[in-house]
């Protein structure tokens, strides 16, 4: 699960390409919460408020990036992460199977399968 939030640090930092799952993007949002917290806790205890921020800006290319990966999983632009609610119901959503215009579906889902096996799967 902390893998998650590690891989989105050090080799996704600032990749946009691709599809991220869903435990992918919920596991970091929540332990970049975590740690936001704790961060500000700490933060408040020292008396350095800007502890939390400083973690929040180092987290937000990161944040970005694995926002419009998570959209490009469900088959749509990285441009509808700016669309208020619809974003979240999208990021809730079960990927697209099979691969799309932005790359294979990351569980492996219906990858080998041509797109006439794919439609007929989908009407099933």
């Amino acid at each position: 699960m902390f893998n998650y939030f590690i891989e989105a640090f050090t080799k996704k930092f600032a990749d946009f390409e691709g599809r991220a799952r869903r435990s992918e993007y919920w596991y970091f949002t929540l332990f970049s919460m975590i740690i936001s917290f704790v961060l500000g806790f700490i933060g408040g205890a020292i008396n350095f408020v800007w502890l939390g921020t400083i973690y929040s800006l180092a987290a937000l290319i990161p944040n970005i990036a694995l926002a419009i990966r998570r959209m490009h999983d469900v088959g749509k632009s990285g441009w509808y992460c700016l669309i208020p609610i619809y974003n979240i119901i999208l990021c809730c959503t079960d990927s697209q199977p099979g691969s799309n215009e932005y790359g294979p579906n990351p569980k492996g889902i219906g990858n080998n399968l041509n797109d006439d096996q794919l439609i007929n799967s989908i009407g099933k």
